[in-house]
């Protein structure tokens, strides 16, 4: 099992960045595919970006790419979120969530751990 732990939200301005970190608990951090999503209100649970357990390999969603980035340090167990280029709407809750596979998932479904979220609010 692994507990995950994110930080690093706040409020900020449009065009401004924000880096989320995500803290993991547990020996065996390397072994899982981890995913960040996030859930505006009334919204459901969307894909964000996933990295691969080597890390080598990332995938994000259309609306973040160019502008958030992946990645992790697997000697630190955390995973992180670098988000620059902020709109007012990437405001939303944001999730960390890990899952023991070799593949890159886009489903929250297919996650079975999940942080507690952390907000991120985007002024215009």
């Amino acid at each position: 099992q692994v507990q995950l732990v994110e930080s690093g939200g706040g409020l900020v301005q449009a065009g401004g960045s924000l880096r989320l970190s995500c803290a993991a608990s547990g020996r065996t951090f390397s072994s899982y595919t981890m995913g960040w999503f996030r859930q505006a209100p009334g919204k459901e649970r969307e894909f964000v970006a996933t990295i691969s357990r080597s890390g080598r390999v990332t995938a994000y969603a259309d609306s973040v790419k160019g502008r958030f980035t992946i990645s992790r340090d697997d000697a630190k167990n955390t995973v992180w979120l670098q988000m620059n280029s902020l709109k007012p709407e990437d405001t939303a809750v944001y999730y960390c969530a890990a899952e023991s596979t070799a593949f890159l998932l886009r489903n929250p479904a297919q996650y079975d751990y999940w942080g507690q979220g952390t907000q991120v609010t985007v002024s215009s």
